[in-house]
């Protein structure tokens, strides 16, 4: 047995997030074009007596340390099938902001499996591990895998798919948004109105393949975005803002409230980071490019 093992993992956006009417489970059936993005968190998983998860970051504040935290839900999960007691301690290096709809927690789930499984040298097979992702969210899978995927389902059925190389800002909004939450409200904004059948858009994922920025500017869609912005209007203005700045685009990320603008490059990437920060209408913004590895041992 290690006596420790770190795991880095990143944050995703979704370049397209198509939502269906919900299901007779509560869930609804998305087509959910994964991107990850280089913004990571890392988890560490030691010995100990028993489970305890503690966080350091910007937002660590915000992150729970008991067993609601997905992290400590996979390592419980992991060891219960393998007959072991979850004797673990995680330290969470959070550096993906908090209920932003980038997957942070989802991230540290991914992390935690792959570190315990290191850790405790199980050698899960891997389509076992994807299988344990499913139980712990939607999201955790593609956490897991990394580069660029379909999504159906509730979002844990995935296909990979093929991306070029891009450029992102992402703006932080102060506080966080709860995912369901934002489903609700897209329940609420939809009834009484046919939801068609998600399906990923052909040009999406022809823009995605090619590395054309200014392809794929035209083509992102979030089916929750008018949710998220009922919910928090102030959106709109981080949007505007990012816009206006030279972003190509704009959308917020997943169910929010963390906005991506898909930059041409680098030096626009800075342009619009420093405007965005100038702009007083985030807290703050990060850089990053896609696609970039999941989970992954350091």
């Amino acid at each position: 047995m290690s006596s420790a093992v770190t795991v880095r993992v990143p944050a995703k956006v979704n370049v397209q997030l198509a939502v269906g009417a919900a299901r007779a489970d509560g869930f609804h059936d998305l087509a959910n074009v994964f991107l990850a993005v280089s913004l990571y968190d890392e988890v560490t998983a030691a010995p100990a007596a028993e489970l305890t998860v503690s966080c350091a970051g910007p937002d660590a504040d915000q992150v729970p340390l008991d067993r609601t935290n997905l992290a400590a839900r996979a390592a419980e999960i992991l060891a219960a099938r393998n007959g072991l007691a979850p004797d673990v301690h995680l330290h969470i290096d959070k550096r993906i902001p908090v209920a932003g709809g980038m997957a942070g927690g989802s991230a540290d789930g991914a992390a935690a499996l792959l570190a315990c499984d290191a850790l405790w040298g199980l050698k899960t097979p891997p389509e076992e591990l994807l299988a344990i992702c499913a139980e712990l969210g939607s999201d955790v899978p593609f956490s897991l895998v990394g580069g660029a995927a379909l999504g159906t389902g509730r979002g844990e059925i995935l296909t990979p798919v093929a991306a070029g190389a891009f450029h992102w800002v992402f703006a932080v909004a102060d506080g966080g948004l709860s995912t369901p939450a934002v489903f609700r409200e897209f329940d609420r904004l939809t009834a009484g109105t046919q939801v068609p059948a998600p399906e990923a858009s052909p040009a999406l994922l022809a823009a995605l393949a090619s590395g054309d920025p200014d392809a794929l500017a035209a083509t992102l869609a979030n089916g929750l975005q008018p949710a998220a912005l009922s919910l928090r209007p102030q959106l709109a203005d981080t949007l505007a803002a990012g816009t206006d700045a030279g972003a190509l685009a704009g959308l917020v990320s997943g169910s929010g409230p963390t906005t991506a603008f898909l930059v041409r490059d680098a030096e626009s990437a800075a342009k619009v980071a420093a405007a965005l920060e100038a702009s007083g209408t985030c807290r703050s913004t990060h850089t990053a490019t896609s696609p970039a590895p999941g989970a992954t041992l350091l």
